[in-house]
């Protein structure tokens, strides 16, 4: 059974609620605490690329429970303004905004599975998910 739940993100305080959220939906599912800190790590930095390059968006979290196997989809969506090169924000060390540049491809580290999809001028969205192990 897929149980959806979405945090809007809007304001800077919503990275938080969002990254707490999906800390939550984790444990719940029976994470334990080291890969409960990957995901909320993968958490702040799409619900903060939403905040800082799209200006709203929202991060949803469904609990996947297949067959033999249990995990966490997270979904970022936004209307900003789309990712022109995806190649180029996939490179470690590239930021636009003076941070570390983990970004996308930290996320991308962090989780089991990801993917991409932006068009440029209509928004962005990323599907990533982390397998119980």
């Amino acid at each position: 059974m897929d149980f959806q739940s979405c945090v809007n993100i809007q304001k800077e305080w919503d990275i938080v609620g969002a990254r707490q959220l999906g800390r939550d939906r984790a444990k719940s599912i029976g994470f334990g605490t080291v890969d409960q800190a990957r995901i909320a790590t993968a958490i702040s930095e799409l619900a903060r690329n939403i905040y800082l390059y799209a200006g709203t968006g929202k991060i949803c979290f469904e609990t996947i429970d297949e067959m033999s196997q249990k995990g966490i989809r997270i979904i970022a969506t936004d209307n900003g303004p789309g990712i022109r090169d995806i190649s180029q924000v996939m490179e470690d060390g590239y930021s636009t905004s003076g941070g570390l540049g983990a970004g996308l491809p930290g996320v991308k580290r962090l989780m089991d599975q990801f993917d991409i999809v932006s068009n440029p001028g209509k928004g962005t969205e990323i599907k990533t998910i982390k397998w119980l192990r």
